[in-house]
């Protein structure tokens, strides 16, 4: 499908409508300069008259003469800055590209012009705001053509979050820690975090380790003197359960020492996402320093599913794994699962909700593969063959009515660009089971102070609600030769954030 466009030609709208066209063809050319026999001609044109924008969307398939037009308009007279201003004019064009090519192909984008990755944060402003439910859900339809069932997904999941942190909208004076160690058994094709194959790294995990607890004492110190409280932590990842037990005991004993009022922490996690990391003597550790929510992660109950995507466990383990940690105390357990893996469709996907239902965690994340520009998959998409648009969707279908029938609610939603079949991924919980820490990061409340090798803090600030996002190198050899400096950095915008004075 080649696509000319006529009458935009700033380079920052290319990337934008590139990804709306990705939603509705496989594949697709996008040409902002004369070229010869398009497929679709698309004249946008832009109105701006101060105090309001409009857009005006002419589309022409050239097979067909058929013709279609869309416009809309935008009040923008209480934009405070150039930044805000253009935003609302690209979620203008946005608009129209969207109503054309929805009315062209006949396909309905669900979540409309939408590509925050936080949906329900929209929601929540608004509600919290003071306005009604009924208009705040018809300004969802209005402003970002979402579905009536999108925002019935939206408007479930903020009433959880409302009953599970009820106090959710005042916990900007308190923080959550989030702790990244990278490193795992093996690479999975998938990812893009910072994640290193642990084999013959002991050297590069002990120097890691000692920068971390540098981190954990200095941010700890800082915690205290200034009175914060801490609401979650959470370690992910890698692989936190990479490392070993021993490593892992002092590691928690760190957090004890340096942390202000652990035992008052609302939730502690920590992912264990690849069985094969699992052992008695870890679980043994996890019990001492009373860590009881952990992530068990199948992704797929498909044997050559596993293999293709670069996971070196077995099925039979992860089944394994999860009872050991069932009889072992663990009574808070997530099992994430993907949609759309390389080689799977409908019945492999039900063949692995099946093997779920017998083991009933208390929490299922359903991701929907997602090509991240960096993972391997994404470098060899040949090698990797994954279900068409309308599979994709049946399973994620497939997947709600499983939940809503085995007692799981959702509590938490996100979304990622080059998401397969424009979905989302959702957290499920037996009601009382959800995990604090992912609506925090979610639905961006209070600062996240990231820790460790990768890992990105979050800084909202408690006045205003603007996100400052800092984040430390990725490989452990930059991290290790940086943690000081990174550090004294992360303290200083904790200072201008909280307004703190001084700092000794």
């Amino acid at each position: 499908m080649q696509i000319l466009f006529r009458g935009i030609n700033d380079e920052r709208f290319h990337r934008p409508l590139s990804l709306i066209t990705d939603l509705f063809y496989e594949e697709s050319k996008l040409e902002f300069s004369p070229t010869e026999n398009p497929d679709l001609i698309i004249n946008i044109t832009l109105n701006d008259e101060g105090d309001s924008i409009s857009s005006n969307a002419v589309l022409e398939e050239t097979s067909s003469r058929t013709r279609i037009e869309a416009s809309y308009e935008k009040d923008v007279s209480h934009c405070s800055n150039e930044k805000e201003r253009f935003k609302l004019i690209k979620h203008s064009v946005s608009y129209v590209y969207v109503t054309v090519l929805q009315e062209l192909t006949g396909v309905t984008q669900q979540w409309g012009v939408l590509t925050g990755i936080r949906p329900t944060k929209l929601l929540h402003k608004k509600l919290h705001s003071g306005i009604q439910k009924e208009v705040a859900h018809q300004q969802l339809k209005d402003e970002y053509l979402i579905t009536d069932e999108k925002i019935k997904l939206m408007q479930e999941i903020v009433d959880r979050q409302l009953a599970v942190v009820p106090d959710l909208y005042e916990l900007k004076n308190e923080v959550s820690i989030y702790i990244g160690i990278p490193f795992c058994p093996t690479k999975c094709a998938y990812c893009t975090f910072p994640a290193y194959a642990i084999n013959g790294r002991q050297g590069s995990v002990d120097s890691f380790l000692g920068g971390l607890y540098y981190e954990i004492q200095e941010i700890g110190r800082w915690l205290k003197e200034n009175d914060m409280k801490i609401t979650t932590v959470y370690y992910g990842g890698g692989t936190p359960t990479s490392i070993t037990a021993e490593e892992m005991d002092m590691l928690y004993e760190e957090m004890y020492q340096s942390f202000p009022d652990v035992d008052k922490i609302r939730e502690i996690t920590v992912e264990a996402g690849r069985p094969d990391t699992i052992t008695p003597n870890k679980l043994d550790v996890l019990n001492k320093w009373n860590i009881d929510r952990i992530s068990i992660n199948p992704q797929s109950y498909i044997q050559e599913t596993l293999k293709a995507i670069g996971r070196h466990h077995t099925v039979e383990e992860t089944i394994e794994k999860y009872h050991l940690a069932r009889k072992m105390g663990m009574n808070n357990i997530n099992m994430d699962l993907i949609i759309g893996l390389p080689g799977e469709g409908i019945e492999e996907f039900n063949h692995t909700l099946n093997e779920t239902e017998k083991l009933m965690p208390e929490s299922i994340t359903v991701h929907t593969l997602s090509f991240k520009r960096a993972s391997e998959m994404t470098k060899n998409k040949e090698k990797y063959k994954v279900a068409g648009r309308e599979e994709i969707g049946e399973m994620m279908d497939s997947a709600t009515k499983w939940t809503q029938n085995h007692g799981y609610a959702p509590y938490y939603l996100y979304r990622q660009k080059n998401i397969l079949g424009n979905l989302e991924n959702v957290g499920y919980a037996i009601p009382s089971q959800e995990s604090i820490y992912n609506i925090m990061i979610m639905e961006e409340q209070q600062s996240i102070i990231g820790l460790g090798c990768g890992a990105s803090s979050k800084f909202v600030d408690p006045f205003t609600g603007k996100i400052t996002r800092f984040a430390n190198p990725k490989d452990p050899k930059s991290y290790n030769e940086g943690f000081k400096h990174y550090t004294e950095e992360k303290i200083n915008i904790l200072d201008e954030l909280f307004k703190i004075k001084t700092h000794n």
